[in-house]
């Protein structure tokens, strides 16, 4: 079986080829139970630290069209699509998030039509997509009003998805993924970041600012959890999928003042007295716009699983990135 997976240099990305490189094995388009013989890893910075003979790292443009002629073949099997710019980068830089989000995943959905060979797709859309006047859960039947242009360009690849898979072009899931965290590493320009910062910065001594209100409610999921929703949704079945293939992701959710209190409960008040509350209005008001809660029905019927316990994501990370104060 032949896999690619963009924005593979990614923190997901390395996850997810690190955790199908031990699986060894996924269903093909026939359902057949088949061998992972090549990755390649598409990202636009080289993918290091994985050394295995099945995976083929390659650097470039996804939103050049040449070069996507080169990355997709006849013997391309399955598709996991992660690429993108983040939201506030999207936000504040309308040309490229257009052309990484939205014009790249048409490029590569084209170049998939153009070999008419139907491989597997999956690709991560976001609750941006969400806004304006939201209940309290979400269902799976709400209206998409995204309040971003990152939201805008996610709910255009799930429509442009749903179509393609109607149209037999692709078989294609969008897993709409919570806020993933605890993330490792520095802070990015996403919207979210924070929610990994408040608890990544104070485990290693570092002071954290929480730029929205205490009582923000964010829907939450641990990596290893989207990990492991990202091969569940490649392996269900394409007659599984009768509401469609645009999915709200179960997750965890939980206010602001929740998770510094379950990272006080894990690391003590020395650390949860780390983070101060600073509101950035412009943070504020993307995340804000963002549901806290979603019933998930449909996901949870496909066999989708969430989180249960915010401190046992804090014990996650601690095990995996042990903490190094500075």
């Amino acid at each position: 079986m032949n896999i690619l997976v963009t924005g593979a240099a990614g923190f997901l990305g390395r996850r997810l080829i690190e955790a199908l490189l031990q699986r060894g094995s996924l269903t093909d388009r026939q359902g057949a139970e088949q061998a992972i013989t090549r990755i390649v890893a598409f990202d636009v910075v080289p993918l290091s630290g994985i050394d295995d003979a099945r995976v083929q790292a390659v650097c470039g443009d996804i939103a050049d069209a040449q070069v996507l002629e080169g990355l997709v073949t006849h013997e391309t099997d399955s598709v996991f699509h992660l690429a993108a710019v983040v939201s506030s980068q999207a936000e504040q830089d309308f040309d490229l998030g257009m052309r990484i989000n939205f014009s790249a995943t048409h490029h590569l959905l084209e170049r998939i039509r153009s070999l008419g060979t139907c491989p597997k797709w999956v690709m991560t859309s976001s609750v941006a997509v969400f806004g304006g006047q939201l209940p309290e859960q979400v269902q799976d039947d709400q209206v998409w009003a995204p309040q971003s242009s990152y939201g805008t360009q996610k709910a255009m690849n799930d429509l442009l998805l749903a179509d393609y898979s109607r149209r037999g072009f692709v078989d294609g899931r969008s897993l709409r993924m919570p806020t993933i965290v605890v993330r490792p590493g520095k802070p990015n320009m996403a919207a979210s970041s924070f929610a990994s910062g408040i608890i990544r910065e104070p485990l290693n001594g570092q002071d954290s600012v929480l730029p929205v209100p205490l009582q923000t409610r964010l829907w939450l999921m641990s990596p290893a959890q989207a990990i492991s929703n990202l091969i569940h949704g490649h392996e269900l079945p394409a007659e599984r999928l009768t509401q469609g293939r645009v999915i709200n992701m179960p997750g965890l959710s939980i206010t602001a003042e929740h998770m510094i209190d379950a990272l006080r409960r894990t690391a003590g008040d020395a650390v949860a007295n780390r983070v101060r509350l600073e509101r950035n209005p412009a943070i504020e008001k993307i995340v804000g716009s963002w549901p806290g809660s979603f019933t998930a029905t449909y996901a949870k019927s496909l066999g989708f699983t969430a989180d249960h316990d915010f401190a046992d994501v804090i014990g996650q990370f601690i095990a995996e990135y042990p903490p190094q104060p500075s």
